[in-house]
C-alpha cells in the first residue's frame, strides 16, 4: 500500500477541508452545552466555511474494490438529529424551494433543519473515521465518496439549511428556549410527515388510475 505523503489526500486543500469537517461534527456532538442563539450564530459560520473548503477538494477515482466501512449507525444519527431539533425548537422547520416535488404539490414541502444537518454530519463524520485510519487508499476512497456526495446531495442541503438559518438569526422572532417548545416540535414533525404520506398516497392513487 502506497505511504507516501505526496499522496493527495495529504494536500493542503484536503487538509483544511478534514479540520473544518471535524469542527461541525463537534459542534453538533456538543450542541447541547450552548443555547439556540450561539447555536445558530455558529451554524452560520461553519456552514459556508465548510461549503467553501468542500469546494475546492480534488476529485480522485476509488482505489479499493471493496466499499468503505460505515461508522455513523441510525442511533447516532437520531442522537445528532435530535439534539439539533431540540435546540432550534420553533425554527426548526422551513419551506423547501429546490425540491423537484414543488413543482407537483399543490402543498408547501416542509423541510427541517436537523434533519440536513444530521444527514451532512453523517457523511462528514463516515469520512472522518476513515480518514483517522491513516491507510492511504482508504484515505483516497473515503475523499472519493466525499466528494461525490457533496456535489450530489449534501451541498444542496447546506445552502438550504444556511438560508433558513440565516432566516432564524436574522428575524424578528425571539430566539429565546422556552418551556414545551421540544414536544411542540415533535407533534408538528409528526403532523407534516403524516401530511407528506397522505401526498405520497394521493399521488400514487392518481397514477393508478385508468385514463377514459
Amino acid at each position: 500500500m502506497e505511504e507516501s505523503f505526496e499522496h493527495i489526500v495529504y494536500s493542503k486543500n484536503v487538509i483544511e477541508f478534514v479540520t473544518v469537517a471535524k469542527e461541525y461534527c463537534t459542534f453538533l456532538e456538543t450542541a447541547d452545552e450552548i443555547n439556540r442563539k450561539q447555536f445558530v450564530t455558529v451554524a452560520t459560520r461553519i456552514i459556508p466555511l465548510l461549503y467553501l473548503k468542500a469546494s475546492v477538494l480534488p476529485k480522485v477515482e476509488p482505489e479499493l474494490e471493496e466499499t468503505i466501512e460505515k461508522t455513523v449507525d441510525e442511533m447516532t444519527y437520531a442522537q445528532i438529529q435530535e439534539g439539533v431539533t431540540a435546540k432550534l425548537g420553533r425554527f426548526n422547520d422551513y419551506l423547501e424551494v429546490f425540491n423537484t416535488d414543488m413543482q407537483r404539490s399543490d402543498t408547501p414541502v416542509i423541510a427541517f433543519i436537523g434533519e440536513d444537518m444530521a444527514d451532512i454530519y453523517q457523511d462528514l463524520k463516515d469520512f472522518i473515521s476513515a480518514y483517522r485510519l491513516g491507510v492511504t487508499e482508504i484515505m483516497n476512497d473515503a475523499l472519493a465518496e466525499v466528494v461525490t456526495n457533496f456535489e450530489l446531495y449534501w451541498g444542496q442541503r447546506m445552502v438550504n439549511t444556511l438560508r433558513a438559518l440565516h432566516a432564524v438569526l436574522h428575524g424578528e422572532d425571539d430566539l429565546t428556549e422556552e418551556e414545551g417548545e421540544e414536544e411542540f416540535q415533535q407533534n408538528q414533525q409528526q403532523e407534516n410527515w403524516y401530511m407528506r404520506m397522505q401526498q405520497d398516497w394521493q399521488d400514487d392513487n392518481d397514477e393508478d388510475t385508468p385514463l377514459l
